[in-house]
């Protein structure tokens, strides 16, 4: 008897193996390299693995490049230089780009858009 797995089932899987993936890249990793493996996509849908930055290791220069719009100024900052002519070949398109971004930022630990900054006083402001 054939078994329908649901969506959250697949869903459910596809994190496991996810999840386990970057485990395994981990466990691999050399403490002296800062690198990590995160896909790139290109505009033509090809995807190869580059060699980039966790986006916690992202200097403040790489981030003025990123909000500033320069996308290969920030792609040079971020990437390992053996890398930079697999980005310029694939030229990914804005969508691609966050993937890769959101990608680099899970390969770190982080997560973009969330802050860890200062939490909530547990004192109220003084009422006039």
């Amino acid at each position: 008897m054939p078994t329908n797995r649901t969506s959250r089932q697949l869903e459910a899987s596809d994190e496991a193996l996810q999840e386990a993936t970057a485990q395994e890249a981990e466990a691999e990793h050399d403490p002296d390299d800062p690198y990590v493996l995160v896909p790139l996509a290109g505009h033509d849908g090809i995807t190869k693995d580059v060699r980039a930055l966790p986006a916690g290791k992202w200097r403040a220069s790489a981030m003025r490049a990123l909000v500033g719009g320069d996308m290969d100024g920030f792609m040079d900052l971020v990437l390992h230089p053996d890398d930079i002519d697999i980005y310029e070949e694939l030229d990914p398109d804005m969508d691609a780009f966050g993937h890769f971004a959101q990608k680099a930022s899970e390969a770190g630990g982080d997560d973009l858009g969330k802050s860890s900054g200062r939490g909530r006083s547990g004192r109220r402001t003084r009422r006039r």
